[in-house]
């Protein structure tokens, strides 16, 4: 049986990378490294595992999961929405001519941008 060839000091040692994956670096903050490695921790397993996951995770959130949380409603519904917020908001000691002209001016918005939405109807000419 011949002998195996010699291998040269100067060759960097190969290993096959068809049954391993790809290694990639990552550039993160102090606390970013942190908090996955407590996300990690809390799940019992190492933060390579943990980055990992928590990127499968990003990428098979559906874009619908995400804008379904801002999609727009009824309008009607979202102005009482606002209304009724802003009303808890303010100073319950205001008088209220003025606690209805503050949320009227939050809803409306000043009348020097009036000109600007887009959701008003423009002033004929």
């Amino acid at each position: 049986m011949p002998d195996p060839p010699k291998k040269h000091p100067d060759q960097p040692v190969r290993r096959p990378t068809s049954a391993r994956d790809a290694v990639s670096a990552v550039k993160m903050s102090e606390k970013l490294t942190a908090e996955i490695d407590a996300w990690a921790e809390a799940r019992g397993m190492v933060r390579s595992d943990a980055i990992c996951q928590l990127v499968m995770l990003g990428l098979t959130a559906r874009p619908a999961d995400v804008a379904s949380a801002a999609a727009p409603g009824d309008p009607v519904k979202l102005k009482d929405l606002a209304i009724r917020q802003i009303g808890q908001l303010l100073d319950p000691s205001l008088p209220a001519a003025e606690r209805e002209r503050r949320i009227r001016r939050l809803i409306e918005g000043p009348p020097e941008f009036s000109a600007a939405r887009k959701d008003l109807p423009k002033p004929g000419k």
